[in-house]
């Protein structure tokens, strides 16, 4: 998920940021991945197929430590995330520390364990913001791609949101099944008095790509749905900020990864492992370095994984001749790997990419699945879950484990 608020305080008296390295910025946006576990299990989590097998979690002191290099570094936005992030019962006093270092602090969550009591001590550590994730504006929607009974309690939670004087950000992916429900899922929104909505299109990493032959959607539902924010930013505008954000397969040209890969972002995983980007744990030969053993600046500015696409200077071609190349500095290295096998490839959904008809025919799948009569398609939704993980993580271990999505998903 993408944090879309504005960092709202300012940093600590005498914090600043640390000498660059030969021109390097340092980052702004501190994404804490507390843990992989979760209640829910969404069919598009962007959280690693085999997150069970880094399931050994930074301690209180050692995430203690990473907020005060982040911020010794000049991260001025944080954002507590997942997994559920609310399943660590320390979560208070994270927060706590970054209001006293000045971060501004978001917490983004499903709702599940966010009771009135931990919303009023949250308050009290000084978190500043909530962005709460819905899957539908129906309950048998939500409650299916989620495969849990959580719309009720979504609901609950968004009030106890407001009553509480946090601001909020409503959190909706969408994709195929939930694309027709965009106006309902507005006025949803305008409904719980959100300020902004952050309609996020379905990104096709982690569990999303495993199920893209059931989420990608149409262009004909895309532009419907498009059309029906248009019509209630004008309408709505004041009252909430809707943010669309257009699936990278459906457009002519990449967008910036994480504007920048080691650019602005910061992520740290679970196990203390630091993420250039959500997706980075997916690409093989890429060693990510841990905060367990290196200190936050050194990672950062010194790190092969944070350098290995930083900048323009690993371009290939066309990339490297390309006179757009300041704009979007290649693109997507995830979507390069899953899509052409090579993560220093051209984004292939930059049409002027050698594999740009990789795109093209999946989006031209999408439109051709979408003619055939309602019912059952062949492959079923595959949940994010432990076992599932664990199948799928034995199977890239051991290419002779069967297929994971043969037997153990569900279908609408």
């Amino acid at each position: 998920m993408t944090d879309l608020s504005q960092p709202g305080s300012q940093p600590a008296a005498g914090a600043q940021p640390e000498d660059s390295a030969d021109g390097v910025p340092p980052p702004l946006w501190l994404l804490a991945e507390l843990t992989y576990r979760c209640p829910l299990h969404c069919a598009f989590c962007y959280n690693p197929l085999d997150y069970t097998d880094h399931s050994r979690e930074l301690s209180t002191a050692q995430w203690i430590d990473v907020l005060r290099e982040a911020r010794a570094l000049g991260a001025v936005q944080l954002g507590f995330s997942g997994g559920e992030p609310l399943v660590r019962d320390d979560l208070e006093a994270l927060v706590e520390e970054a209001h006293k270092l000045g971060f501004y602090t978001n917490l983004i969550t499903s709702g599940v364990g966010l009771t009135d009591q931990r919303l009023g001590d949250l308050k009290a550590a000084g978190l500043d913001h909530i962005q709460l994730s819905f899957q539908d504006s129906t309950q048998q929607l939500n409650d299916f791609l989620s495969s849990t009974r959580t719309f009720d309690l979504k609901q609950r939670v968004a009030a106890s949101i407001k009553r509480h004087g946090f601001p909020m950000v409503l959190n909706c992916v969408l994709h195929r099944y939930n694309l027709p429900h965009v106006d309902k899922i507005i006025e949803m929104a305008l409904a719980m008095g959100a300020e902004y909505l952050e309609l996020a299109n379905t990104q096709y990493y982690g569990w999303a790509h495993v199920n893209e032959a059931q989420l990608m959607p149409t262009r004909e539902q895309l532009d419907e749905a498009e059309a029906v924010v248009a019509r209630y930013r004008r309408t709505h505008g004041e009252r909430c900020k809707i943010f669309f954000v257009v699936p990278d397969y459906f457009e002519r040209r990449p967008k910036r990864c994480m504007n920048g890969w080691g650019a602005v972002f910061l992520g740290i995983a679970p196990d203390g492992a630091a993420l250039p980007c959500h997706a980075a744990r997916g690409l093989p030969g890429l060693t990510l370095p841990n905060v367990r053993e290196t200190p936050l600046r050194e990672i950062w500015y010194d790190s092969d994984a944070f350098n290995r696409f930083r900048g323009l200077h690993w371009l290939k071609e066309p990339c490297r001749s390309c006179d757009e190349k300041e704009r979007d500095l290649g693109g997507c290295r995830c979507q390069a790997y899953l899509l052409t096998g090579d993560a220093a490839n051209a984004d292939p959904v930059c049409d002027k990419s050698p594999f740009h008809e990789s795109v093209v025919k999946v989006v031209q799948r999408a439109a051709s699945a979408s003619t055939v009569a309602s019912g059952p398609r062949e492959q079923p939704i595959l949940f994010r879950n432990d076992a599932n993980s664990r199948t799928l993580a034995a199977a890239a271990r051991e290419p002779n484990v069967p297929d994971v999505a043969s037997g153990s998903g569900a279908q609408p």
